[in-house]
């Protein structure tokens, strides 16, 4: 399992005393128990590549800000622990794997309208799971049914 993955990496980090390594990985892992306590449940793969997903998003929106701020020592911060939480994470699709996979989704559910978006982005979660940025794939769905 993922978690327990990040929890061997824990270890490792803090033999090898990589105090910011080691910071990162600790935020990941409270992340993942936070979201256990919360919800009261036993985290999955998919649900445990959601946080990493999230914490990912979290820090890209930081760095936008930082920038604004000019405060180039959070935005390294920030990139490092991009870098780190993306180890955890499935190699990244390129945009026409993205597109292919939209189109054979669609065709096998039969997704023809706006209707059928909801269904059809559900079932893409599952398969594109920390492979590629579901608010691109849910515009690119969008624009499929919006010429």
């Amino acid at each position: 399992m993922l978690r327990e993955r990040i929890t061997e990496d824990m270890k490792a980090a803090m033999r090898a005393k990589d105090a910011p390594r080691l910071g990162v990985i600790r935020l990941a892992l409270a992340a993942i128990k936070q979201r256990e306590v919360d919800e009261r449940i036993v985290l999955d793969d998919v649900q445990t590549l959601s946080v990493l997903e999230k914490m990912v998003k979290q820090r890209r929106e930081s760095i936008a800000q930082f920038e604004v701020a000019k405060r180039q020592d959070l935005i390294d911060q920030e990139q490092f622990e991009i870098t780190v939480l993306k180890d955890y994470l499935p190699e990244a699709l390129d945009p026409a794997a993205v597109d292919q996979l939209i189109a054979q989704t669609a065709d096998a559910l039969g997704a023809k309208s706006v209707k059928d978006m909801g269904r059809l982005m559900a079932e893409l979660k599952t398969v594109l799971a920390g492979r590629a940025d579901m608010q691109l794939v849910s515009q690119k769905v969008k624009a499929r049914f919006n010429p």
